[in-house]
């Protein structure tokens, strides 16, 4: 059988897939991301690919490869990824591709985690029929990828990083260590660090309630939309916060690129879905200087899976590439 495996590596989670050589995906597995350091991680990342292979009724090294979308500084000639800012521990390079393949059996591909997803959604997804796209990813970061005249625009290195454009100068710290990026306030880990913060000068909110409930450790996106429906004001006014710093980094980068589209993914991206992709465009209207003309903005189709699947099409050596994406 022509299938490939394709690994999702989030601040939260790991999400790991078996897609077929029709991009049909025959087993899934998603895994909790330790919050040790990269040896650990990737230890969970095997592990949930294995699991997902299982479900395939495959073996992990039958496969023809396996795709991995990593944040941080991607290396794929090196095979390593480096500066992992939402990752535990993850400053140096690491050898994420030669220590999976070990353990897999099979080679391993690395690639830009919010890339990889765009270039899904630009391929199989919500950005099918677009020349230009912009990818954005919101979760426990804000990642960003490009698609400009139906091919993925890497730049030198790190194009698309729109969770680092300046919302509010000297604004909020953000996990880069700057000051006033769009992370800073629309970040689920920042959105949860102002939370904690709040809650212990004694702000009243569900949020650690419902945590702790559900035992886990930190606000997942599942955790902040149950918040939302119990009526948590803390809860609704940091993530109006965070629609509006979306709304202007987004628009900012409209702005500068002029995309025909907007596809809205990530973990609290695909929870709000289609509601919380209108706020956003509504956010984005004082902001957008073609007024009269502005991007479509859409949900990403592919959900939750979309960077494990886009992550699998790495091994197609042309997952790099939006080809294929018109309708």
């Amino acid at each position: 059988m022509n299938a490939r495996g394709g690994i999702d590596l989030g601040g939260t989670k790991i999400q790991a897939a078996v897609v077929s050589g029709r991009h049909e995906v025959l087993g899934e597995a998603r895994v909790p991301t330790p919050s040790e350091g990269p040896p650990q991680i990737a230890e969970a990342m095997a592990a949930a690919l294995a699991e997902a292979s299982q479900a395939a009724a495959l073996e992990p090294a039958t496969l023809e490869g396996v795709g991995v979308g990593a944040p941080g500084e991607v290396d794929a000639t090196a095979g390593t990824v480096a500066r992992s800012g939402n990752l535990a521990g993850w400053d140096d390079p690491f050898p994420l591709a030669d220590t999976l393949s070990r353990a897999l059996g099979t080679t391993v591909v690395l690639g830009n985690d919010v890339q990889v997803a765009t270039d899904a959604e630009a391929r199989l997804g919500a950005g099918r029929g677009f020349d230009s796209l912009l990818g954005v990813f919101w979760g426990t970061g804000v990642g960003g990828g490009l698609i400009l005249g139906g091919e993925a625009w890497h730049g030198r290195g790190a194009a698309g990083e729109i969770g680092h454009v300046v919302v509010k100068r000297g604004g909020a710290r953000c996990p880069c260590g700057r000051r006033g990026c769009l992370e800073a306030y629309a970040g689920r880990g920042s959105m949860e660090r102002r939370a904690r913060k709040l809650a212990k000068k004694g702000r009243k909110t569900k949020l650690f309630e419902i945590m702790e409930s559900r035992g886990r450790d930190r606000l997942t996106s599942g955790i902040w939309e149950r918040a939302l429906k119990q009526d948590d004001k803390l809860a609704a006014k940091l993530l109006e916060r965070a629609i509006k710093a979306l709304g202007a980094g987004i628009a900012s980068a409209v702005n500068v690129l002029d995309v025909e589209a907007v596809v809205i993914g990530g973990g609290l991206g695909v929870r709000f879905g289609e509601q919380g992709a209108a706020r956003i465009e509504e956010a984005m209207a004082p902001h957008v200087f073609t007024s009269d003309n502005p991007p479509v903005v859409r949900v990403a189709a592919l959900g939750d899976l979309g960077g494990a699947i886009g992550a699998s099409l790495l091994v197609e050596g042309d997952g790099s590439a939006a080809r294929g994406s018109r309708a």
